[in-house]
Formats: C-alpha cells, sequence, structure tokens
C-alpha cells in the first residue's frame, strides 16, 4: 500500500487511526480509496463511447451528401432538369418583405407548398423527427434575478448527460459519513484530475475533434467552460473534505490547523485550488467583457502555474497532467506558434461611422507540405482559408501588452477557390481595449505590420446550407462578416442548374445606414444580381427595435413561393446580439414544429 498513496496514504492513515480502534474503518477506508483509483480509470470509456457516437454520425451524414451531390451532377450530365423561378430581390435601403398575400401571420399552411404539405401528411415518422429537432433547437428565455442565458435545448441536454456522468462517477458505493470523510473527498480528487485531459482538449484550437465529428473548438467552447465549472466545484468538494478530515480527527488529537496547513501536500494542494478557482473567476462572462486582456493573459499563466502544482500535489495526478500538458504545449507552441501563424503588412481604412476599421491584405497564395497534409496538420493563412473560418488577430505596434495578445476575427472576405491570390478582410468594430486601440491607431496610420494565428472554424454552416435549396443568413452588424462569404460561396459554385435551383436569402440589420459601407452598395448589387434575395430594414437608430421573428418568416415564406421544387429544405444561419439568435432559433424552431424542414445554425460574435 506505501507504493500507492506515499504521504496522502500516511494522512488516510492517520485518518482511520484517529478514527477509532475499529479495523473495519481502517478497511473501509482504504478499500474505499483503492476501489475508487479502479472506478475513475473506467471513467474514460464513456466520453469516448460519447465522442464516437458522434464521428460516426459525422461520417455517415458525410457519405451520405457525397451520395446526394454525386447523384446531382450525374442528374446534370445525363440532361436532368429542375424547376425554378426568377428571384425578385430588394435593392438599396429594401423594405421587409410583406407577411404573405393574405396579410396575416404565417402558418403550416403558408409554410408548406401544396405539394409538400401532401407528401408529408402521409409520412407521420418525418413529423416525428421534425418536432424531435424543434424540441432540440428551441432556446429558452434567460433565468430570472440571474439573468443567466442558456443554450438550446439540445446543447443543454448535452450538459446535463455529461454532468450526471460525472455525478454517478463521484457518488457511486460512497458511504457519506464522518469515519470515512476522506473517501469521497478522494473520489472529487481523482474525478478532477481525470476531467483535466478533457478540459484542455475541449479548449484547444488545435484538436482531433474537429477531424472526427465537424465540430471546431469554437463549436465546443461551451462544453469547456461548463467542465471548467464543474472541476472548480469538484476542487471545493476535494478541499472542504481534506478540512473536515482534520478537523474531526486531527484537531482532537491536538493537531493544529497550522500543523496541517504546512504539510506539503496540503500547501501545494491549496496553491492548485486557488489557481483554479481563479481561472473561474476570470473566466466568467462579465469579466471577459470587462477585462478581456487580463482574460487572455491570467488563463495562460494560472493554468500553467496550476499544472505545475498539480503534478507536484499526488502522483496519481501525474499522468492526466502530463496528457493535458502535452496538449497544451502542442496547441500553443507546435501548432499555433510554428505551423498556424504567419505575418503580413495589411492596410488599415477607417470607416464612416468612426468606429470601425477594415483591416486587409493580400498575398499569392503558398503551396506546401502543410496544405498537402491540412486537414491533419493544420494549415496558415499563406495557404488560404474556408468560408466561415476566423483568425486571431496580433497588432504589435499598438503597444507592448499587445504583443502577446491574440484577438479572434472572422475573415469577412470569400476564400481563394481556385485561384493563386487571397484578398484578405476583418472588419473590427471598437468596444475596449484592442478594438479601440486599433481604431485608434488606424485613423493616423495606413497601414501596420499583423501577425495571424489560423485558420480555424468548422464547415458546420456552410454544409448544411449546400444541402438546403433555401438558404437565408440573418445577421445583425458586423455579423456580415460571417454572412458574406457564405453569400458569395453558395452563388459562385456549381453549374447553373445547381445555381438555379438554390435560393438564397439575406437579412441584414444596421445600427446606422453607414454600416453598409462595410460591404459596400456595389457588391450587395453584385449579389443580387447573381440570385440574392435582400433584406435591409431601416437601421434600428431611427426604426426602433425590429421583430426578428416576423422578418425570418416572410422571408422564408417569400422564398419558399419561388421554389417550385416538391421538396423544400430550409438553412439557415444567424450571427448577432444574442437577442437576435434567440428569437432567429425559436422561430425557426416554431416552424419545424409545423412540418417545415429547416434548421438553423448559430455563429456567435464571440466566445
Amino acid at each position: 500500500m506505501s507504493l500507492l498513496f506515499s504521504e496522502g496514504q500516511r494522512l488516510s492513515m492517520m485518518i482511520a487511526e484517529a478514527s477509532g480502534p475499529s479495523n473495519d474503518h481502517t478497511r473501509q477506508l482504504i478499500e474505499g480509496i483503492v476501489y475508487s483509483r479502479w472506478l475513475i480509470k473506467a471513467y474514460h470509456a464513456v466520453p469516448v463511447g460519447i465522442l464516437l457516437i458522434f464521428t460516426t454520425y459525422h461520417w455517415i451524414s458525410k457519405l451520405r451528401r457525397r451520395r446526394v451531390t454525386n447523384r446531382l451532377n450525374n442528374a446534370h450530365d445525363t440532361g436532368g432538369t429542375t424547376s425554378s423561378s426568377s428571384s425578385s430581390t430588394l435593392g438599396g435601403n429594401a423594405t421587409p418583405p410583406g407577411r404573405g398575400k393574405t396579410g396575416h401571420t404565417i402558418n403550416e399552411r403558408t409554410l408548406l407548398s401544396p405539394r409538400q404539405s401532401r407528401s408529408e401528411a402521409t409520412s407521420s415518422w418525418t413529423r416525428m423527427q421534425r418536432k424531435f429537432r424543434a424540441v432540440g433547437m428551441y432556446q429558452p428565455p434567460r433565468i430570472p434575478i440571474i439573468h443567466k442565458t442558456l443554450p438550446s435545448n439540445a446543447t443543454t441536454l448535452l450538459i446535463l448527460l455529461f454532468l450526471g456522468l460525472n455525478i454517478f462517477y463521484a457518488t457511486y458505493d460512497i458511504k457519506f459519513n464522518i469515519p470515512l470523510a476522506f473517501v469521497p473527498a478522494d473520489r472529487a480528487g481523482l474525478l478532477f484530475v481525470a476531467n483535466l485531459p478533457w478540459l484542455y482538449l475541449l479548449g484547444a484550437k488545435n484538436q482531433p475533434i474537429r477531424l472526427l465529428t465537424g465540430y471546431s473548438y469554437e463549436n465546443i467552447n461551451i462544453l469547456h467552460r461548463r467542465l471548467g465549472e464543474w472541476l472548480c466545484l469538484l476542487a471545493v468538494f476535494h478541499t472542504a473534505g481534506m478540512f473536515t478530515a482534520w478537523y474531526f480527527f486531527f484537531r482532537p488529537d491536538g493537531l493544529t490547523l497550522y500543523w496541517f496547513l504546512t504539510r506539503r501536500l496540503v500547501m501545494i494542494g491549496i496553491g492548485a485550488f486557488l489557481c483554479y478557482e481563479l481561472l473561474f473567476l476570470t473566466s466568467l462572462a462579465s469579466f471577459r467583457a470587462w477585462w478581456y486582456e487580463i482574460f487572455l493573459g491570467s488563463h495562460v499563466v494560472l493554468q500553467a502555474g496550476a499544472l505545475i502544482l498539480i503534478f507536484f500535489h499526488f502522483h496519481t495526478a501525474r499522468v492526466y497532467v502530463g496528457i493535458s500538458s502535452a496538449i497544451f504545449l502542442v496547441d500553443r507552441l507546435i501548432y499555433r506558434i510554428i505551423i498556424k501563424s504567419t505575418s503580413f503588412k495589411a492596410d488599415l481604412t477607417p470607416m464612416e461611422d468612426g468606429e470601425t476599421v477594415l483591416v486587409s491584405a493580400g498575398w499569392p497564395l503558398f503551396n506546401s507540405w502543410s496544405s498537402f497534409l491540412g486537414d491533419a496538420f493544420g494549415k496558415n493563412t499563406r495557404q488560404g482559408w474556408e468560408t466561415t473560418e476566423h483568425v486571431f488577430l496580433t497588432v504589435p505596434a499598438l503597444s507592448r501588452k499587445h504583443i502577446i495578445q491574440a484577438h479572434p476575427f472572422t475573415i469577412a472576405s470569400a476564400a481563394p477557390k481556385d485561384s493563386e491570390h487571397a484578398w484578405f478582410n476583418l472588419i473590427i468594430r471598437a468596444h475596449d481595449g484592442f478594438t479601440r486601440d486599433l481604431v485608434e491607431y488606424a485613423r493616423g496610420h495606413s497601414a501596420v505590420n499583423i501577425r495571424l494565428d489560423g485558420p480555424y472554424g468548422s464547415l458546420h454552416a456552410l454544409e448544411m446550407l449546400r444541402e438546403s435549396n433555401i438558404s437565408l443568413l440573418v445577421v445583425g452588424g458586423s455579423g456580415i462578416a460571417v454572412a458574406y462569404p457564405l453569400i458569395w460561396a453558395l452563388l459562385h459554385e456549381g453549374d447553373a442548374e445547381q445555381k438555379a435551383s438554390r435560393k438564397v436569402g439575406l437579412v441584414w440589420i444596421v445600427h446606422e445606414a453607414s454600416h453598409v459601407d462595410w460591404i459596400g452598395h456595389e457588391r450587395l448589387k453584385e449579389l443580387q444580381e447573381k440570385g440574392l434575395d435582400l433584406c435591409l430594414p431601416a437601421p434600428t437608430s431611427k426604426a426602433g427595435r425590429l421583430d426578428i421573428s416576423t422578418l425570418v418568416e416572410d422571408m422564408t415564406s417569400k422564398m419558399q413561393e419561388s421554389v417550385l421544387l416538391g421538396s423544400q429544405r430550409v438553412g439557415v444561419v444567424v450571427s448577432g446580439p444574442d437577442s437576435m439568435n434567440r428569437a432567429t432559433r425559436n422561430v425557426c424552431a416554431s416552424m419545424a414544429w409545423q412540418g417545415l424542414d429547416i434548421n438553423v445554425s448559430v455563429e456567435k460574435y464571440g466566445w
């Protein structure tokens, strides 16, 4: 037994001796500790199993999409045709489309074409599937008093399942009584370190999860945050349990709190505990909003310090610390610094509103071994990027503190497909800190050296829209950086018949009319000529808060009327403030409940 526990074993044996002369207590204590170590080793099988399920679903869906694409291409090659109608577009400061021919709120009959309604009326299984999808798609309102924004029901269910798994392993076969208080505290500590590799894997920018499941790190960042919060709670349970052990077993024998706190194992453990609790506090959404730069710096320093302390705290944790450290170092050093980072000279163009700057650059595309093995090992922006991907921007010229800071921004220009040159744009709106400093700097400088870490991101939104014959993008303000590359890709890829069979629409909510200059009226007109249905309501500074749900319903109905296909599949991508995202998600859930084949993807401003 001495090989298993070292100083931790000595403490547990002292607790066993202090609990009384009963050999039964000593036996139960040691058996509980040994059993916990065996049980936690089995814990990893469940997350791995969940990951395999998502991986299988992703690759089956990918193969299915490829078969559908090949079938469509074969149909076109043999002269098959699809019916479509020309689209009417709204130019300039377009007004929102009407609420339908009758002027009434859209219901199931207006959402579904007669042909679609008849075909789907015979398929109760299809309707049931869409109702389940609608329930998962729905996003509940904010929790009152604490004003906590909840994710969609599907995401909440996944988080609860993962939390339930952890609660099961934390409490299974645990006897909660004072003589055995050390056992649940020890179990909590073991579960904490067992989850560390998953925490760092979910938080890494470069991870195999994207290759396996199609979900990039920003899609699963919510799991990283919730898991981090759970680990902080486990650390509290572990620490509280150890202090309980001192109070009931060591203190009556005259061993003071000072004696307990000066044990090497305890001192190192308290240091690690403080590091992770500070990580939790500095990761709160309110803290990130006010002191984002402090959040970035403290996140690196605190987690590095915490890993070192845990390594020396208890030898059982060392294998988990080693795996977590390897994930962290490979992600930060090998990928983000060596492979994914590159420097350019970029032009700075202040926009008319005085609060926005356009960062633009161009370079010849560079092919290398990295692009050849890009899916497996990643590539940097010199090899190009994919639609909706983003980069982390560093501008060392702003100040010393910005030399090591990297901030995420969605690439607002089309992906360089079949081209030898890349044209790169970022639309950056001033808030505080880095963005404010950059806008101020752009007023006196027309160019600056930048460092880009990336590209990163998932093709989930683009793949969903490609599978849909009706694609609608709903964005607010600088969310156009997400929408524009998607619209460009949808309107330019495929042959004439494939383009004709697809309807693409955009609802763009701007606060000021001058914000349209971020893209430009000429570029919007060009997209309209390619077939874009545009809804550009009056700026909210004049019109006030808009009814997003009605805009989405009306635009969807309008686009359906111009598509004469027997089966209509709608894909919606939304990028804007949380209120806009939630309203769009929920009106899509309502339409799915009514029977429409609709999917929605939310591309958030930040994470």
